[in-house]
């Protein structure tokens, strides 16, 4: 009877998953960060007025600017830290699913208007 050849296994090297969990969780900070500058932005005057970088789309310009920008640079800075090491993807993703379910929900009118 032939058997097989026994195979060496090698004890498998977890790999970095840094680049995924910065993407993940900057992705949620972006959503949160264009919430909070809409209602910052519909709330106060001075907000508002600052936001308003073309006249037609008036803040709203602004907010989504400056939620991107804050997106990418966010992005960047926890690529810059993360790429080589395994994080706790677990909880980057709770956080970023956090983040981004209070995105939603501030936008959403009837809880914007409490504020």
């Amino acid at each position: 009877m032939n058997t097989p050849p026994r195979v060496a296994l090698h004890p498998r090297t977890a790999l970095p998953n840094g680049s995924g969990a910065a993407a993940i969780l900057s992705a949620g900070i972006g959503a949160f960060a264009l919430a909070v500058l809409s209602i910052a932005a519909d709330k106060s005057a001075l907000v508002k007025s600052s936001l308003n970088f073309y006249g037609p789309t008036g803040p709203l310009s602004g907010v989504t600017t400056v939620a991107i920008l804050l997106w990418i640079v966010t992005w960047v800075i926890l690529e810059g830290r993360w790429r080589s090491r395994t994080v706790a993807i677990g909880r980057i993703n709770a956080a970023a699913l956090a983040l981004l379910g209070l995105g939603l929900l501030l936008t959403f009118p009837p809880l914007a208007d409490i504020f």
